[in-house]
């Protein structure tokens, strides 16, 4: 039985088993719907917390999953705390209470791909979390850009679809992430395999995969660098016992990660330092010349211009029309500036997904008290986030403001945020008057 997404929506506000409030639609489907909540009432614990209907499933079986799987303990598996029964507006529900996540690879994809550096590192903690998992008898089952999440600046994969290596699940949505045997035989090591592979592909080139009459069929796109190429190529294999591990995985990249090392090391070391003698000859030579130039700059120069004073380069490097002075008696404005400035509420999981720089431009209105009464984009940028981002805090910059003829008046500025992985900058101009 399925519950339509407008209606999960509808239960915001409801409290689940008298103890979580819905705070927030997060997301879901027909068959499962997340919400914000918090955990032992108090505000500053946020979780979030999963529904699925209780209706043709094998509750105390789920129930028992669940309590196993909050069990496990691995730096990159979102954590369970808690799960149970509850019923709104007569439909009977299971409930999970979990960590709740920043966001996931899934939101990222249709802004723009990861680089292949964003992707390398992406693939270590999550295949070192599936092999954990296949250690402790789990297999994930559903791996795919939705479920690899951010908790602050740790990068998990979800865990409340984890299901016991060897068990057949029962109905499931198929995934276009999923092995070609998981149809027949159910989920598997193996099958977690390929669908890491074809989150690689994904995340890499942009696409995620389309249906296929033969889904055994997959290209690995030339354009996918080496040594990620060969990576997804071995894991897309058909035959499932020719694909590779994620230990195999984990131990390529950490060869690799220790040759670059390696590299780097030998870059650095100190180049064989010449005989003392000849630094002694070098710089005795230097002298030398330095000496014979100098006799011949001072008997060139003209009468007089050894003491002649000579005008000195100002060191301010903003320039003449933008001084920084409060008045300009010349003209009779003077400039504005910022008196509080703003940045934008950006976590660091975020930063971390930038190759380059996000650069979005705010163009702000303010009035003669100093405060912001308008704001606009004057540049928005490839992402919504970023650009929210940047617009919120943009709108509660406080400024001095300009004065004409000893009156102050509105002003207008632009701020040019930008956003990389080393943090967040801004480089405010005022434009008017």
């Amino acid at each position: 039985m399925s519950t339509p997404t407008e209606l999960w929506k509808k239960w915001v506000g409801r409290v689940v088993d008298e103890k979580f409030p819905l705070r927030r639609w997060l997301g879901g489907s027909d068959h499962s719907a997340v919400f914000l909540t918090e955990r032992n009432g108090g505000g500053s614990r946020k979780a979030a917390i999963k529904l699925i209907p209780a209706q043709n499933l094998d509750g105390d079986a789920q129930l028992a999953l669940w309590a196993n799987i909050a069990k496990l303990s691995h730096p990159h598996l979102i954590r369970l705390f808690e799960c149970g029964r509850c019923q709104i507006e007569g439909t009977r529900l299971l409930y999970v209470v979990m960590e709740c996540a920043d966001e996931n690879l899934a939101e990222i994809l249709p802004v723009r791909p990861l680089s292949p550096a964003e992707a390398s590192e992406m693939l270590p903690p999550t295949a070192e979390a599936l092999g954990f998992l296949q250690r402790a008898g789990f297999v994930h089952g559903r791996v795919a850009p939705s479920n690899i999440t951010a908790v602050e600046n740790q990068l998990k994969l979800s865990s409340d679809g984890l299901r016991k290596n060897g068990e057949v699940a029962g109905a499931r949505a198929p995934s276009l992430y999923d092995a070609p045997e998981v149809a027949t035989s159910g989920p598997s090591p193996a099958a977690d395999v390929w669908s890491l592979g074809m989150t690689l592909v994904a995340v890499l080139t942009q696409n995620e995969p389309k249906k296929s009459g033969n889904a055994a069929a997959v290209a690995v796109p030339n354009t996918i660098p080496q040594p990620l190429r060969e990576i997804a190529r071995r894991c897309l294999q058909a035959d499932p016992e020719s694909r590779c591990t994620v230990h195999d995985i984990v131990r390529r990249l950490r060869a690799l990660t220790a040759e670059a090392s390696e590299r780097v090391i030998e870059e650095q070391r100190p180049r064989r330092r010449p005989n003392a003698w000849i630094l002694g000859v070098v710089v005795l030579v230097a002298l030398v010349l330095g000496a014979l130039i100098a006799v011949k700059v001072l008997v060139g120069r003209p009468e007089g211009s050894a003491t002649q004073a000579q005008p000195v380069a100002p060191t301010n490097d903003v320039p003449a029309s933008r001084s920084p002075a409060p008045f300009s008696k010349a003209t009779g404005v003077g400039r504005g500036s910022v008196r509080q400035q703003i940045l934008p509420e950006v976590s660091r999981s975020a930063l971390n997904t930038i190759t380059g720089q996000l650069k979005v431009a705010v163009q702000v209105s303010v009035d003669a008290s100093g405060n912001v009464s308008q704001a606009k984009f004057a540049t928005h940028g490839p992402s919504q986030y970023f650009a929210n981002k940047a617009m919120a805090a943009a709108q509660r910059w406080k400024f001095t403001p300009p004065q004409v003829n000893g009156q102050a008046t509105p002003s207008e500025w632009v701020l040019r945020f930008q956003f990389s992985r080393a943090g967040t900058q801004v480089v405010p101009t005022e434009v008017k008057p």
